[in-house]
């Protein structure tokens, strides 16, 4: 059987996308000849790929099974037929996936997009939103960086640690906290709490921490991002208790108080994560190389 290259790019492009359409903007063709590709692959295969439902595309099981196994060929397929050609930052066209904490992307994006608009203006970056639930989309490929406070266990994932911070206590200008010298531990739990989760965890490090004290607090409600929680706290007494690193600017633009957190908690660390195949991956390495600098400057440290 003879089988032709272009058709694994087509593919790898076509599961990432999720359409034909996608596929080939990814791939700078048109999209006749990107469907005539898919029908080509569904042809070799025997398998439908995608199939229409609505006005989406879903993958087939097949497609789901194999698509990391296609990427990670993909790729090395390319590094056996350009191993040494010297990256051309001026030159480079590609778009890399970020699944940053929001806190993150709100703190350190910016400045990230800026150094790689200035250096490589064919670069795109795609920050999508962090998942409720774990996904190993490292590993398929379909995340190119992942920074957040998860230090990842899988031996085939790179985890550097670029910063850490510390939770601060967030509450509206005025509040009775405010007025007092030093909030004590009583203080704090006796006050109601929105907390910050993405799974909607009412309780987490801090109860811990309040319980070896004798004390509980009381969780009124929990919300999947640090901007919203900061939301509730702007017209009640309600307090939010967030990394400083990533709330700080957020806090003063809405005019909020930040006080010390009355209780001995360990510093919250911010990871930087990728899968080992992109390890001498030079357009990642530069990538990784922008984004620790923007995580550390961004005040990640």
């Amino acid at each position: 059987m003879q089988l032709d290259l272009n058709l694994l790019a087509a593919l790898d492009a076509l599961l990432e996308e999720g359409s034909v359409a996608g596929a080939a903007a990814r791939l700078h063709v048109t999209a006749p000849a990107m469907s005539r590709s898919l029908g080509r692959i569904r042809r070799t295969t025997g398998d439908q790929i995608l199939v229409r439902t609505g006005r989406t595309m879903t993958p087939t099981p097949y497609a789901i099974a194999v698509r990391q196994q296609v990427h990670e060929l993909l790729h090395e397929v390319q590094g056996v037929l350009a191993p040494s050609r010297e990256l051309d930052l001026a030159t480079l066209e590609r778009t890399f996936t970020l699944r940053w904490h929001d806190s993150l992307v709100a703190l350190s994006g910016p400045a990230l997009l800026a150094a790689v608009r200035g250096q490589a203006p064919g670069v795109r970056l795609r920050f999508v939103a962090e998942s409720n639930v774990d996904t190993p989309d490292l590993r398929r490929g379909e995340v190119d960086l992942e920074a957040n406070a998860n230090r990842p266990g899988a031996p085939d994932i790179r985890t550097e640690n670029v910063g850490e911070t510390h939770v601060v206590v967030v509450v509206r200008q005025g509040h009775p906290l405010t007025r007092v010298r030093t909030v004590t531990a009583e203080q704090y739990a006796a006050a109601e709490h929105v907390t910050v989760s993405r799974r909607g965890n009412l309780s987490n490090a801090l109860d811990d921490a309040l319980a070896a004290l004798g004390l509980t607090r009381r969780v009124v409600a929990t919300a999947p991002t640090e901007a919203a929680a900061l939301e509730f706290a702007r017209g009640s007494d309600l307090l939010i208790s967030v990394p400083e690193a990533t709330t700080r600017s957020a806090a003063a633009d809405l005019g909020l108080a930040v006080l010390p957190l009355p209780l001995e908690l360990p510093s919250a660390p911010v990871y930087l994560s990728w899968h080992q195949r992109y390890d001498t991956d030079q357009a990642h390495a530069w990538l990784r190389g922008l984004a620790r600098t923007a995580l550390t400057v961004g005040g990640a440290s």
